[in-house]
């Protein structure tokens, strides 16, 4: 075999070995492809929405904000028609007014014209004792003399008794009209004047929360009734999104899990920006997710990933709630 005919022999020992490992190279090519560069990872845009909502029912009367709009911390959202709700505060005001009333009348006792007559009657009974009196002294003196009856003189005694306890009678009216009412009535009283009055506050509650405000400045993610609709107590109205609760999430591999410790700074980057997004990580899961349904083995662990969150240092309109973003490791 010459020189020229040995060449052409390991050329074609050269391209059968080729052949029957260019599967496994390609594979390779492929892997090496999908592996992302340095520590960068995918992740994705959440948002924490707040959902508006009024405490009682009733049909939608405004509506001044609208989707994509931005608001400020205190600007009106919506508002529930009010008329029932201004009814039944009237009415608790009403309550207050008649309980606070009653209560007063109890603690002030009787009226002046009702002492009034206690006290005449209270005389015309010392009169008719006095009277009594002298006639059942005189009655008991003559008795030891027989000029009158033992029969007489129980008789005035009878009265005189009867005259004595009427007086007693009288003056225990005219204290108890002095005094009021009785210590347990007065507070019933009070007690009934401070429901009525928690009424107020709850119908005062229930009025404001029918024309919420924002509670924050934030963005109106949506809307979700319009302007004569009815709307349940509870329901949500509107959806805000505040600034402080944009985040990404990503997701971490068990064997990275050590690099991703709660404070690390990551920066954000998506496709289209023209700049990135420094963030710090908050939260990371402490289940794993996409778990196959097998026992755990070494070669099973590869599968396993943990969710991170990254909360912005500072809020940037570029990060839109479900827009794909990539997130590098920042070296501590």
């Amino acid at each position: 075999m010459d020189l020229s005919q040995f060449s052409r022999f390991l050329f074609l020992c050269h391209c059968v070995v080729l052949m029957r490992w260019y599967p496994f190279l390609l594979f390779l090519l492929v892997l090496s492809a999908c592996e992302p560069e340095g520590s960068v990872m995918n992740g994705y845009v959440e948002g924490e929405y707040l959902y508006i909502a009024p405490t009682s029912a009733g049909l939608l009367a405004e509506l001044p904000v609208v989707r994509g709009q931005t608001v400020n911390k205190g600007q009106p959202l919506f508002s529930i028609e009010k008329t029932a709700l201004q009814a039944a505060y009237a009415l608790s005001l009403a309550e207050v007014a008649q309980a606070l009333a009653k209560w007063n009348d109890l603690l002030k006792g009787s009226r002046p014209e009702e002492i009034e007559i206690i006290m005449q009657q209270q005389e015309q009974a010392r009169a008719a004792l006095d009277v009594a009196t002298k006639d059942y002294v005189r009655a008991r003196s003559l008795v030891e003399s027989k000029a009158v009856s033992q029969q007489t003189l129980d008789g005035t005694k009878s009265v005189y008794e009867a005259a004595q306890a009427r007086v007693a009678e009288l003056s225990a009216q005219l204290k108890k009209a002095a005094l009021g009412a009785r210590e347990d009535e007065v507070a019933a009283a009070q007690a009934a004047m401070n429901m009525a009055e928690q009424k107020v506050v709850q119908t005062e509650k229930q009025i404001h929360d029918a024309a919420p405000l924002a509670p924050t400045a934030g963005t109106i993610q949506d809307t979700f009734f319009n302007i004569g609709e009815y709307v349940g107590a509870g329901v949500p109205v509107v959806s805000l999104l505040p600034p402080d609760k944009v985040k990404v999430r990503f997701f971490v591999p068990q064997a990275s899990l050590s690099q991703v410790p709660l404070g690390r700074k990551v920066r954000i980057a998506c496709d289209g920006c023209d700049h990135t997004v420094d963030a710090k990580i908050t939260y990371v899961s402490a289940s794993s997710e996409y778990t196959p349904p097998v026992i755990y083995s070494i070669g099973s662990r590869d599968k396993l990933v943990f969710m991170v969150e990254a909360i912005p240092f500072a809020y940037d309109a570029l990060l839109k709630p479900g827009l794909p973003v990539d997130i590098e490791l920042v070296s501590p």
